[in-house]
Parts: C-alpha cells; sequence; structure tokens
C-alpha cells in the first residue's frame, strides 16, 4: 500500500513539473528546433560550468599576464611572458641556489620527490590490502570499513589528529617520556617532517585507491583461480599471470590518480607543518598560495603563472593515463 501511495505521488509530481514546463519546452522546440532542443536541457549545465570552471581559467590566465599587486584586474598593467619568466630564470638550472625564485624551484623538487615516494608507496600497500581484504578472513567486513574510515574524514580533520599526535608536546613524546627516551621533534626536523607527511597523506587516502582494486579484483572471473588451482600453479605464479594482469586497468587509473593527487597536496601539509622547518616541506601548491595570499605583498600575477606550470603538469598527467588506457585497450584487442 506504501509503495502505491509512493508512486502515485511521484506520478503526480512529475506531471505537474512537465504541465510547469510545458510552455518553456514548446518554445524552445520552435526556437531551436527538434534536433537542437537538447542544448535547452544542458543549458544550466552549462552556465554552472561557465561560471565555476570556465571563467576561473580564463581569469587566472589574465592575472598570469598581467602585473603589480592590484586586485582587480582593471587595475593591472599588462607584462605578457615577465611572471613565467621570473620563475624560471636560472643562471644554472642544476642548482637551485641560482634561480631567482629559488623557493618555486624547491617547491618543485619537493613535490617530485614526494609524489614519487608517496605515490610507489600508495600503490604497492593499496595493493597488498586489497589482495588481503579479498581473501576469506576473519571479520572481512570490519577490516574494510576500517581502512575506508579515513577517506570519509576532511584532510584538515586528519591532519589535526596527526599534528595532535606528533607535537612537542604530544601524544608520540609523552610516550616516550613515559619509558625513558628521549622526546623527538617530528615536526621541527627537515627529514621526520618530510617522512610524515608521506605517511599521514597515505594513511589518509589509502582506503580509496584500495576500494578501486578491490572492485577490480572482485570481478576476476573466479574460475581462472579454480584453473590455476588445479594446474597447481603456485600463488605467486597465480599473482603475476592471473590477478596483476587482469587488475592493470584498475592499477592505471589508481597510479593516474595518486599522482595527480600528491601533485596537488596541500590540505594535509599546510595544517601539519605549513610548509616547514625552513622549505623541507613547501609543494608547489603552498607555493602558490603562499606568494598570492599569505605574504605580505601579494604577488597575484606570480601565484597564477605557477599555476598555470602545474595545470601543464597535471595535463601531461591526463595524456598520460589516456595513452596508458589506450595501450591497454589495444593490447587486449589484439589478444
Amino acid at each position: 500500500m506504501t509503495h502505491k501511495v509512493a508512486s502515485q505521488a511521484m506520478q503526480l509530481g512529475l506531471a505537474f513539473f512537465f504541465n510547469l514546463f510545458e510552455p518553456i519546452f514548446k518554445f524552445g522546440q520552435r526556437w531551436l528546433g527538434l534536433r537542437r532542443l537538447g542544448w535547452l536541457f544542458v543549458a544550466p549545465n552549462l552556465v554552472v560550468f561557465g561560471l565555476f570552471t570556465f571563467l576561473p581559467i580564463v581569469i587566472n590566465v589574465v592575472y598570469a599576464v598581467t602585473g603589480g599587486v592590484h586586485l582587480m584586474p582593471h587595475e593591472r598593467p599588462y607584462v605578457g611572458m615577465e611572471n613565467f619568466g621570473v620563475l624560471l630564470e636560472c643562471r644554472d638550472y642544476f642548482d637551485i641556489q641560482s634561480c631567482r625564485k629559488d623557493i618555486f624551484w624547491r617547491a618543485i623538487l619537493n613535490t617530485v620527490q614526494f609524489s614519487v615516494i608517496q605515490v610507489t608507496l600508495m600503490v604497492f600497500l593499496s595493493l597488498v590490502t586489497a589482495l588481503v581484504l579479498n581473501r576469506k578472513i576473519i571479520g572481512r567486513g570490519f577490516w574494510r570499513g576500517v581502512f575506508f574510515y579515513p577517506v570519509l574524514l576532511s584532510p584538515v580533520v586528519v591532519a589535526l589528529i596527526w599534528k595532535w599526535l606528533l607535537q612537542n608536546q604530544g601524544v608520540f613524546n609523552a610516550g616516550l617520556i613515559a619509558v625513558g627516551a628521549v622526546p623527538v621533534e617530528w615536526l621541527q626536523d627537515r627529514s621526520w617532517a618530510f617522512f610524515w607527511t608521506i605517511f599521514v597523506s597515505i594513511w589518509a587516502h589509502m582506503g580509496f585507491y584500495t576500494l578501486i582494486l578491490l572492485a577490480g579484483l572482485q570481478a576476476i572471473p573466479k574460475d581462472m583461480y579454480e584453473a590455476a588451482e588445479m594446474d597447481a600453479a603456485s600463488p605467486w605464479r597465480t599473482l603475476t599471470r592471473i590477478t596483476l594482469p587482469l587488475l592493470m586497468p584498475n592499477l592505471i587509473v589508481v597510479l593516474v590518480l595518486a599522482m595527480i593527487r600528491a601533485v596537488q597536496i596541500f590540505d594535509e601539509v599546510f595544517v601539519l607543518t605549513g610548509g616547514g622547518p625552513g622549505s623541507a616541506t613547501t609543494f608547489i601548491v603552498q607555493f602558490i598560495y603562499q606568494t598570492g595570499f599569505a605574504e605580505q605583498i601579494h604577488l597575484y600575477g606570480l601565484a597564477a603563472a605557477a599555476s598555470l606550470v602545474l595545470a601543464l603538469g597535471l595535463m601531461a598527467l591526463t595524456f598520460v593515463q589516456l595513452k596508458l588506457t589506450n595501450a591497454e585497450k589495444a593490447g587486449k584487442k589484439v589478444k
């Protein structure tokens, strides 16, 4: 009875909707024609994308080719590629100290190092975790929820939790003092600060990539494993000849998504270390924020130029993903 009432209410709602917008649809059909009527339906989405996606891109390009410290675009003088020249000018590209904006190159170097280490560990640990959670273990549903839970938390909340644990008078140092050990400056030492940015980012996001790989593992036909078992194939041979090849599309997606996320790292690091100590954890997005908003003189042009450099890097990563995906599809067709 309840289902019938709900169905009738839905029908009445749809009828009211069509009666309300029927004049608009008829006018659009007469004005645009039947073949172009679809543009009327996608127009709201196009307006939203235009205002909140394409317009900010245009404004960012305007700031990148203008100078000065004024915020309003009409008050900023045109300087062409000068901002890009300031960022990229170096006497010796193998010596960061010789660059005009050495902090920009330091941020790029930190981002590259962070991305390589973090993504390698992220993909490996996500794969191992997915393989374990795909097996018949006790409390499998519980452990799946445990590993995915950090993904549900805000990055700022994650960083605040770990900062509370790692600060000089935090939980970790309290534990060291309790056992008679010397407390460690986890976030003031350059090496430790870099390590913890990697660790916290993996802890916060690994569950998402594990879920993608777990879905790929569950899509592999069970009869292939049964055939391998009948042939007395070793676990390693089963992994390398069945699991990994069939999981490769998911692995490519995880690799590229993790790389894009690593290049854009900001939230956790901003709260955890603020880019310090010194410039040890200053990454490219942190540099953009500091240049445009945190320093006393707001250099919006330099920040916009740096963001366009970052955008080119992300476009390159997206292109690599498309190439890898197409190569994987082509390989399957050949087989």
